[in-house]
């Protein structure tokens, strides 16, 4: 596994946030060399083995999914409808 890169602050308690507010998101991340976009509803940020994790429900499917915080290639709040 590669090493953990920590995201700025900034970008933490904005995560953080929506945790809060059930604010949903449209996130684009990657596993491996596979990029993923889903609107999804954040759980839970949380740390654990030297690295921060993002746990979320997929709005599409209703799947719960985790992704490190450093695989997140980019999110914002998702329009609501």
């Amino acid at each position: 596994m590669v090493e953990y890169q920590p995201i700025s602050c900034a970008q933490h308690e904005r995560l953080e946030f929506s945790v809060l507010r059930k604010i949903p998101l449209l996130l684009e991340y990657r596993e491996g060399a596979e990029k993923f976009r889903h609107t999804v509803l954040p759980l839970d940020v949380a740390t654990r083995n030297g690295a921060e994790w993002l746990k979320f429900k997929k709005l599409d499917d209703e799947a719960v999914a985790e992704i490190r915080l450093d695989s997140i290639i980019s999110f914002a709040e998702a329009r609501r409808s």
